[in-house]
């Protein structure tokens, strides 16, 4: 019987188009909104209306001890293009960082930027509602997207120079500047169309957690450096200080030196 060597096949890797971490977050989406998609079969509209927001961020319910929903927001989506489309950039901007980091680290910040999120935006809407701008009881806050803002903001950080194409504009540019842009769209629409039922606050609170988690070393070794620094400053004086009272001085006893 003929034989043939494996050695030298080459096999497609999996593994590196869809990491572990990300592979099981779109697993966990996609299975959440199939289950969404049954509750909308199979019952009343009032049972998947009770479903987002028991699960879904409602300001008015956390503060009253619904604090899971800081966390099982980020696993619900109204329709099947904002699933999509979470998804597709979570992947595309993702995957490169997972890559880098570790399943562990991924998770980690993943979270860290969604849950971030969410408390910004339950925040901002308990201090606007204290002025009497807004509610806190209002429709709930669904979708990854704030999650996948901090993971824009870290792709920014980690891949600067890495190119972005513009769809669907044959032009590409660097990583940062596209991030940038993006915030600078999130920002305007934040202010300018705040009753379009996108939470623009979320997004935007995904990327200030994950800015500020990603730049926290550099502002502690700034401090740091600013406080040695006025110390070398205050010890500078004191030499100075103590070199002119004694610079005419002569030795107590110019005979006797040790060496």
């Amino acid at each position: 019987m003929g034989s043939f060597s494996r050695g030298n096949t080459y096999g497609f890797q999996w593994r590196g188009l869809v990491p572990p971490a990300i592979k099981t977050l779109l697993i966990a989406c996609a299975a959440v909104f199939v289950f969404k998609t049954f509750l909308e079969v199979a019952f009343q509209p009032q049972v998947v209306g009770a479903f987002f927001h028991y699960f879904g961020l409602v300001p008015f319910a956390v503060v009253h001890g619904y604090i899971w929903q800081l966390g099982t927001y980020i696993f619900l989506h109204d329709s099947i293009w904002h699933l999509l489309f979470n998804l597709l950039f979570l992947w595309m901007f993702g995957k490169d960082l997972e890559l880098t980091w570790g399943k562990r680290k991924f998770y980690f910040y993943f979270f860290l930027c969604g849950i971030g999120a969410a408390v910004i935006n339950v925040a901002v809407k308990a201090v606007l509602a204290a002025y009497g701008i807004g509610s806190l009881v209002t429709a709930p806050t669904i979708g990854a997207s704030g999650a996948i803002f901090g993971v824009l903001i870290a792709a920014a950080l980690v891949f600067p120079q890495q190119q972005v194409w513009l769809i669907p504009f044959p032009v590409s540019i660097p990583m940062k500047f596209y991030v940038l842009m993006i915030g600078a769209i999130e920002f305007y629409f934040t202010l300018a169309t705040p009753g379009d039922g996108v939470s623009h606050v979320c997004h935007l609170g995904g990327m200030l957690v994950g800015y500020l988690y990603l730049r926290r070393g550099s502002f502690l070794y700034n401090f740091r450096n600013v406080f040695t620094d006025w110390k070398r400053r205050r010890l500078r004086k004191k030499f100075e200080v103590y070199d002119r009272d004694h610079r005419d001085k002569p030795p107590s006893r110019p005979d006797n030196w040790v060496n």
